[in-house]
């Protein structure tokens, strides 16, 4: 608590005049806690004053850069869709090129027994195709969002280790700013000279 007639930081600047100065002085030599008071002010002064001058950081990486942009590769099989479609091309190129590539038998035809037959067999083999697919593209899927997960995971996991770097560099630097601080109130004290 302060109990000094003016601003003991006022005191310190020298931005009282004088007639407020000499009643500071004066108070000074009785009361020791306003006494401590300026004597700590003092000491932080000079150690602020003790500090060089650094620029400041200029840039700093957000999470909203390019840190996380899939690879082409990547992107190119991020999606089911795209892959399945990918898939039903080459197929039909297969057949196709296999239609182009083997010579044209005489086919006889079918009784239409046989032909209704062979519709139901294509039906269902329709269908037992398009749950085959299904059930790959989402597996498909569930990988590529295990992979982006633990990718996602492992950058999430270096920044928090980086943070930590940089938080346990501030904590060593205040400290050694600190003990600065201590070492010139203490040779202030030992010397009696005050460090304005």
């Amino acid at each position: 608590m302060m109990c000094a007639p003016f601003d003991l930081k006022d005191y310190l600047f020298g931005e009282l005049t004088a007639a407020e100065r000499e009643a500071v002085d004066r108070h000074l030599l009785t009361c020791s806690a306003c006494h401590e008071e300026v004597a700590a002010l003092d000491a932080t002064r000079s150690a602020v004053l003790c500090m060089r001058e650094e620029e400041p950081v200029r840039r700093i990486a957000f999470v909203s850069d390019k840190v996380f942009e899939p690879r082409w590769w990547q992107r190119l099989f991020a999606s089911g869709p795209q892959v399945g479609f990918a898939s039903a091309a080459m197929l039909a190129l297969a057949i196709v090129f296999h239609a182009v590539q083997s010579p044209a038998t005489a086919v006889a035809p079918a009784p239409v027994a046989q032909i209704a037959d062979q519709k139901a067999i294509d039906a269902e083999i329709d269908r037992r195709v398009a749950i085959a697919v299904q059930k790959v593209s989402s597996e498909l899927e569930a990988r590529q969002a295990e992979k982006l997960l633990q990718a996602v995971n492992a950058r999430v996991g270096e920044s928090e280790r980086r943070y930590q770097a940089q938080m346990s560099y501030v904590a060593q630097y205040i400290e050694r700013m600190q003990q600065r601080a201590t070492n010139v109130r203490r040779a202030s004290y030992e010397t009696g000279v005050s460090l304005q």
